[in-house]
């Protein structure tokens, strides 16, 4: 199914972008001619190619993703000897301690201006299309409003992280030193972009809209923006929040999967539970390198992978223990032929027989490696087989160092735990209960009577492990201060990253955020 679209993007690509917030000066249409035009829905698809080719870099190291995993209690880097030091990057991020030169803080500003200034490039052709009288605008119209909608979520993601940031919505007349804008008016400017063009988004769930922006997908990203309000502006939105939420669940387009990992297998082009996704792809739409990010060097024989992995990534002991051991997230213990979110325990070559070990220039034979949910130290000698490792996304034999597997960004048991968190906060929590329980009793759990907070953040946290949305749900249930494994209480300033400093220094109209 995906690969329709990903084909479309990938190898009829007509528009290209530049990674750069500043640099929007380029010349915007030389690729075109008076008989190259796009006239056609696959030719204005084509056009689209830019705006979600410019989303495969997200799930991968050193950029937005990273800043989102690491800062929260679920992902940690820690520093393995002379491994994953990275001039202590990962440390202070974990430590809530990062500061505005951080590569990564400016990989994940580059990455969604990237995204930006690829929409904006698409919505100028469109717009130019239209106006020379090649294109009908009513042909135009849906396109249009779909780069827009993708353009508010790469908003959503820097007014998230960032806060207070410039709002850029032309080209080729682009200001070069935009002006910040609060984070109330980013929210504002969100807000409008969806509603006005959400409305003309398809409803079609199907291949015609798989991996793009469809209604329901808008309205995922109203529900998130509704569900934060009150963190970005003061003012909490839950009855927008469940509007939004309600437009999707009553559709009846989407249903839980029966099985929690036919989410993340290696094809899951077919789960009911996906809204919108990255089509990754191991050669046509690279980015997503979850197994090196997280395996330890010799697991590459657990899988007959074609590459070394990195043996960084690792769960916290404390979020490991929160799953039930009959929680079917969890896995099992040292059964590797078991799916689960983590790899625990012994670790075997691909038979499941035969050891893995933990072998070294000074102990070629090494010991049998077993990933102990504890860990002895943050730093500076992390044992390199501790942390319980990311099993949540199937790996499959043979992989190369890019998986095939699509990344969820909204799936529709985000929808139904933001739903019961609406009916909680409302004080409904009978009806919170039987939206939460739907997600507990997938996985092999005993429905809840009672429900708190705390409760429903940690099953927020347990379901959703990975997806990249924990640090902003620690931030609107009250908890990304908190100490937790090898953390420090951290003052809420940290809840947004820093400006980067480049950025800074490029653009006198910026302000930096508080605290840094």
């Amino acid at each position: 199914m995906k690969n329709i679209f990903k084909y479309l993007l990938v190898g009829m690509l007509m528009v290209t972008f530049n990674q750069s917030c500043t640099n929007l000066d380029e010349e915007v249409f030389s690729e075109f001619t008076d008989e190259n035009f796009p006239t056609t829905d696959n030719q204005f698809i084509s056009a689209l190619g830019a705006t979600y080719t410019s989303l495969y870099g997200f799930a991968g190291h050193n950029s937005l993703f990273s800043l989102q995993e690491v800062s929260s209690d679920e992902i940690m880097i820690p520093q393995r000897g002379s491994d994953w030091f990275d001039g202590g990057i990962w440390l202070r991020v974990h430590r809530h301690e990062m500061n505005s030169a951080e590569g990564a803080v400016e990989n994940g500003w580059n990455f969604c201006y990237g995204g930006v200034n690829a929409c904006n490039r698409v919505i100028a052709l469109f717009e130019t299309l239209v106006a020379d009288g090649k294109v009908a605008a009513e042909d135009a119209a849906a396109f249009t409003a779909e780069v827009k909608a993708l353009r508010a979520l790469y908003y959503f993601w820097l007014m998230d992280t960032y806060g207070n940031v410039p709002i850029v919505t032309s080209f080729a007349t682009a200001d070069p030193s935009p002006p910040t804008k609060s984070r109330q008016e980013v929210y504002d400017f969100i807000e409008a972009e969806l509603l006005e063009n959400v409305p003309n988004l398809s409803r079609s769930v199907d291949v015609s809209t798989y991996a793009r922006f469809n209604y329901y997908g808008g309205q995922a990203l109203l529900a998130k923006l509704y569900l934060n309000a009150e963190v970005y502006t003061g003012t909490a939105q839950l009855g927008k929040a469940a509007t939004a939420l309600d437009e999707i669940i009553n559709s009846g387009a989407y249903a839980l999967e029966g099985d929690y990992f036919a989410n993340f297998n290696e094809d899951n082009s077919g789960s009911r539970e996906n809204i919108l996704v990255i089509p990754y792809d191991e050669n046509q739409a690279q980015g997503f390198v979850l197994p090196a990010q997280t395996l330890h060097y010799s697991s590459q024989s657990t899988f007959n992978l074609a590459f070394q992995p990195w043996n960084g990534y690792c769960t916290l002991q404390e979020f490991y223990n929160s799953y039930d051991d009959d929680d079917i997230r969890k896995g099992e213990y040292g059964n590797q032929g078991v799916r689960g979110n983590f790899h625990a325990g012994p670790q075997f070559e691909a038979g499941g027989q035969v050891p893995i070990l933990d072998s070294s220039a000074d102990d070629p034979g090494g010991e049998a490696i077993e990933f102990t949910p504890e860990i002895n130290a943050h730093f500076p000698d992390c044992q390199r087989q501790a942390g319980a490792r990311v099993g949540k996304f199937e790996f499959a034999n043979g992989a190369n160092n890019n998986l095939s597997n699509d990344f969820p960004i909204f799936r529709y048991a985000d929808i139904i735990l933001m739903r019961a968190e609406v009916f909680m906060r409302e004080g409904n929590d009978a009806d919170a209960l039987t939206m939460a329980n739907m997600v507990r009793l997938r996985a092999g759990l005993a429905g809840w009577t009672a429900i708190t907070a705390d409760d429903l953040l940690a099953e927020r946290g347990r379901e959703m492990f990975y997806e990249g949305w924990r640090r902003s749900d620690l931030i609107r249930f009250g908890k990304f201060g908190e100490e937790w494994d090898f953390k420090p209480s951290s003052d809420s300033n940290k809840e947004l990253m820093p400006i980067p400093v480049n950025q800074l220094s490029a653009n006198p109209n910026l302000a930096q955020n508080d605290g840094y």
